[in-house]
């Protein structure tokens, strides 16, 4: 969600620059960058041409660029502290939807409310926001009903409350975002069945488990008997059951990722997330092999540049090892930062895929 612009921090140099290419809007102020060769500082969406990165250096604000002895462009305007009018509708949009989350809210009245035309406003939102304004309302109100679903309500009356507008409806858009039908995630997964199996790597015992939607945990340690029991604390009331014949395609190609390059983009998931942590996971599978980014680099590349903390909480809770690279995020600094699976397995596992010995 679009909230109100936090005070500037000093700008990730990469993050910043990524943001001046793309002229992304939804970065205007939260830095400005300042061309050495024409003396001028800029939002990251000025319309002019965009500089030479070697000229180019980054502000947390207009009164730290000035005090180096650059001008404001006349052009963007960089100084005035108002968000630009493309953010503001969005805001406006957002606040609207939040307002009435139990409805289906109409395209064209959204865009009403942001004073564009749909096709601009749904343009528009998705740059700002990173998903189109329907993707936005779905996973909003999924994530309406999952809380009220932890706070024991039953499936009929979340699903109307969560604007689902009856439990038929929720039954089937929930199960995407849920990772299961509203009634098993009420139950801790009661009815549910998930198979799971087990194999050996070099970095300990590789679990891997799967619903009939796709797989649903990949996790690394010591031992068979420690993965198994934490399988069964998450879904305390599915049917689980051992099943080596049945994952051994997908075990396979994940334990044989640890020693070469596979494509595990095909292997289906189904994973229990919020809004927020499965744009983080998609992100993360879009990370290629042998390279990192920081947390604030992630951030960045889902449109929420100051949600590093919270990037790092997604990265934290990420259930399925390796087919989420959760291990490909390190602090800006370069330092490894933490690790559900163990930071040595991290440090492994980064060393493996870089071909260093």
């Amino acid at each position: 969600m679009i909230t109100a612009m936090p005070a500037p921090s000093s700008p990730d140099p990469r993050a910043a620059w990524k943001a001046v290419v793309a002229r992304d809007a939804s970065q205007d102020g939260r830095f400005v960058f300042a061309v050495a060769t024409t003396g001028v500082y800029c939002r990251p969406s000025c319309a002019a041409r965009r500089p030479n990165r070697e000229n180019v250096r980054f502000f947390a604000g207009p009164g730290e660029a000035e005090a180096a002895g650059f001008r404001a462009c006349l052009r963007c305007k960089p100084a005035t502290t108002e968000p630009p009018e493309a953010v503001r509708a969005v805001r406006r949009a957002v606040a609207f939807l939040v307002a009435h989350a139990d409805e289906s809210v109409p395209l064209a009245t959204l865009a009403r409310v942001a004073g564009l035309s749909p096709f601009h406003f749904q343009r528009t939102f998705k740059k700002l926001v990173g998903v189109t304004p329907k993707r936005y309302a779905d996973a909003q109100r999924a994530d309406r009903l999952k809380a009220l679903l932890k706070g024991g309500a039953n499936v009929a009356s979340a699903s109307f409350e969560a604007g689902y507008g009856s439990s038929s409806r929720a039954y089937a858009s929930a199960p995407r975002h849920l990772g299961t039908t509203p009634a098993a995630y009420a139950r801790g997964g009661k009815g549910l069945h998930v198979r799971f199996a087990t194999v050996p790597t070099p970095l300990g015992r590789l679990l891997v488990a799967a619903t009939d939607r796709g797989v649903c945990a990949v996790t690394l340690g010591d031992s068979e008997r420690a993965l198994e029991a934490g399988l069964r604390s998450e879904y305390p009331e599915a049917l689980i059951e051992k099943a080596p014949a049945a994952l051994a395609e997908w075990s396979e190609r994940i334990a044989r990722s640890l020693a070469e390059a596979v494509d595990l983009s095909s292997i289906p998931l189904d994973l229990r997330a919020t809004t927020f942590q499965r744009r983080v996971w998609e992100a993360l599978r879009a990370v290629p092999r042998g390279e990192t980014r920081s947390y604030s680099e992630l951030a960045a590349a889902i449109g929420q540049p100051s949600a590093a903390r919270a990037v790092a909480s997604a990265c934290a809770h990420n259930p399925a090892a390796l087919v989420v690279p959760c291990h490909r995020i390190v602090k800006s600094d370069g330092a490894l930062g933490g690790y559900r699976w163990g930071v040595a397995r991290k440090r492994e596992l980064l060393k493996r895929e870089s071909g260093r010995p």
